[in-house]
C-alpha cells in the first residue's frame, strides 16, 4: 500500500477499513481535469515567483500534461489505496518525474486545492445547466408562437377559471425558467473567485502571486480571506437551491403533461419516443418520462437539505465534513441537466388536441368574469355585477346551458343594463383576445412576451459564450 501524503506524523498506516471509509475517489474523480489545470497554474506561478527552480517547474508541467493525456485517453488509473484524486495525480507525477514531483505542493494545501477544483467544476456545470434551460425556454417560445391563439382553460384551485391562450400558458413556464437561469448566472458570478493560495487556512509564508493563479484559471479575482476561502461552501448550497427551484418548475410542467395526456383531459399527446408501454396491458401509453422528471425532484431537494445540514454547525475553518459536499452537488447537477434536456424533447414534439380543447373550454362558464366586467362598464358596481353573474351561472347550471347560449331577454332578467353588445364579449375567443394588458393572455400580449423571453435568452447565451471562451483560452494557455 502506498503511503498517504501526510503519513510522516504516524507510526503506521491506516487500517483498510479506515481507508475505505475516508476515500472520496468514487466522487472526486470527476474533478481530475480541474485538478490538473489548477496544478499547472500553481506550478507556473511558483516558477514565476522564483519559488521553484525552472528545471523542476518545467519537469512538473511536462509531467502534468502527460497525465492530462492519460486522463483524456482513459489510460490514467486511479489507485484505490490512495484516498482521493488529488493524491493520485501527485503520486503519478512523482512516478513520472521523480522527487521533484513532491515539490508541486509547495505553498498549497489540499484545502485550497479542493475548493478551487470544485469551483472550476461547478462553473462548467452551471453554464451547461443554463444552456439546457435556455434551450427549453426556446422550445416553449416556439410552441407559444405555433399555438399562440388557441384557447384552453386557465385553472385556479384545479378548477376552470378563465380562458387563456396556449401561448400564454407556455410563456408562464418560460418566465419561471428564466428566473432559474438568472439565479444560476448570478451564482456563477459569486462563486467565480479563486481560493488557491489560501493554503490550509492562514495563507502562506512564500511570496506567491494569487492574482496570477486566479487569472490563469479564469477566475474574476482571488478570495479575500484565506479562512473563508477554504471553509466556504455557500456556493454549493446556492447552486443546490437553484437546482431545487428548477426541479420544482420542471415537476410542475411534468405534472401538467401527465394530466393533460390522460384520457380524462385529452389535451395533448406526448410523442411515442418519450413514453413507455405496459408489460401486461397492450393498450397503454404511459407518460413515464414526465413522471420520472417529477419523481427526481425529491432527490435534488434532498441534496440541498443534505448540504445545509452538513454545514449547519461547522466551526471555522476546514472540517472533513466538507468532503461530503461533492456528491450531492455533482449528482444534482447531472440530474437537473438530464431532466431539463428531456423536458425540451417532450415540449418540442408534443401535439395539442385542438378539438378537445375547444370542447372543454366551453364548459365551466369561464366567460363569467367577462360578463361581470361588462356590467361594470355599464355602471354597475363590481360586487353587484358579481352577484348578478353568479345568479346567471346558477340558472345556466339548472338549465344545462352556457352563458353565451342565453337569449338577451334571459340575460336582462339578471341585469337590466345588458344590451345586444353583450354577445360581442361572451365568445371564449373574444374573452382571451380582449385581455391585451401587458403580460396578459391575448395573442398580441403573448407576442410581446415571446420577444422579451428570447431577448433574455440571447443576452444570456452571449454571456455564456464569453465566459466559456475565457475559460477555454485559459486551458489552452496552461497546456502550452
Amino acid at each position: 500500500m502506498k503511503k498517504a501524503l501526510w503519513s510522516g506524523r504516524f507510526k503506521e498506516g491506516m487500517d483498510n477499513s479506515t481507508l475505505e471509509f475516508t476515500s472520496s475517489l468514487d466522487v472526486d474523480t470527476a474533478l481530475a481535469f480541474y485538478d490538473i489545470m489548477g496544478s499547472l497554474a500553481h506550478v507556473k506561478m511558483l516558477r514565476k515567483c522564483k519559488i521553484l527552480p525552472d528545471d523542476d517547474a518545467d519537469s512538473m508541467i511536462i509531467g502534468l500534461l502527460k497525465i492530462l493525456k492519460e486522463l483524456e485517453s482513459k489510460e490514467l488509473r486511479m489507485d484505490d489505496s490512495l484516498e482521493d484524486v488529488h493524491t493520485n495525480i501527485e503520486v503519478r507525477l512523482t512516478e513520472l518525474i521523480g522527487a521533484a514531483g513532491g515539490r508541486m505542493h509547495t505553498a498549497r494545501s489540499r484545502n485550497d486545492q479542493v475548493a478551487t477544483d470544485l469551483r472550476m467544476f461547478l462553473r462548467d456545470a452551471v453554464l451547461d445547466a443554463v444552456r439546457s434551460i435556455d434551450t427549453l425556454i426556446t422550445d416553449l417560445v416556439h410552441t407559444a408562437e405555433a399555438m399562440g391563439d388557441r384557447i384552453l382553460p386557465g385553472f385556479t384551485h384545479t378548477q376552470h377559471a378563465q380562458p387563456v391562450t396556449i401561448g400564454h400558458h407556455m410563456m408562464a413556464h418560460a418566465f419561471r425558467l428564466n428566473r432559474d437561469a438568472e439565479r444560476f448566472m448570478e451564482s456563477f458570478e459569486r462563486m467565480n473567485i479563486c481560493p488557491l493560495g489560501a493554503a490550509a487556512l492562514a495563507g502562506t509564508t512564500f511570496p506567491i502571486d494569487r492574482d496570477m493563479t486566479s487569472s490563469l484559471l479564469g477566475f474574476r479575482a482571488p478570495s479575500e480571506n484565506s479562512m473563508d476561502a477554504v471553509s466556504d461552501r455557500d456556493f454549493v448550497s446556492e447552486i443546490l437551491f437553484n437546482g431545487s427551484m428548477l426541479s420544482i418548475h420542471l415537476s410542475s410542467m411534468a405534472e401538467e403533461l401527465v394530466l393533460w395526456s390522460s384520457t380524462e383531459f385529452g389535451f395533448i399527446e406526448i410523442d411515442d419516443k418519450y413514453t413507455t408501454g405496459s408489460s401486461i396491458m397492450p393498450q397503454k401509453k404511459n407518460s413515464d418520462i414526465a413522471e420520472l422528471i417529477r419523481g427526481r425532484t425529491g432527490g435534488v431537494i434532498g441534496d440541498l437539505v443534505n448540504m445545509l445540514v452538513t454545514l449547519k454547525a461547522l466551526p471555522l475553518t476546514y472540517n472533513r465534513d466538507l468532503q461530503e459536499d461533492k456528491a450531492p452537488v455533482i449528482r444534482s447537477m447531472k440530474n437537473i441537466i438530464s431532466c431539463t434536456n428531456m423536458m425540451s424533447k417532450m415540449i418540442s414534439t408534443v401535439k395539442f388536441n385542438e378539438s378537445r380543447l375547444y370542447e372543454i373550454t366551453k364548459e365551466g362558464y369561464i366567460n363569467a368574469t367577462d360578463l361581470a366586467d361588462y356590467l361594470v362598464t355599464k355602471g354597475m358596481p363590481f360586487r353587484e355585477a358579481h352577484a348578478a353573474v353568479g345568479a346567471a351561472v346558477r340558472y345556466c347550471i339548472t338549465e344545462k346551458r352556457h352563458l353565451d347560449e342565453l337569449k338577451l331577454s334571459e340575460l336582462k332578467g339578471f341585469a337590466d343594463v345588458i344590451g345586444k353588445d353583450v354577445f360581442e364579449i361572451l365568445p371564449i375567443e373574444k374573452c382571451a383576445e380582449r385581455r391585451n394588458s401587458y403580460g396578459g393572455t391575448s395573442p398580441s400580449s403573448v407576442d410581446v412576451q415571446t420577444v422579451e423571453a428570447m431577448t433574455k435568452v440571447m443576452r444570456r447565451q452571449e454571456e455564456i459564450r464569453s465566459e466559456a471562451s475565457l475559460i477555454e483560452k485559459c486551458w489552452e494557455y496552461l497546456c502550452e
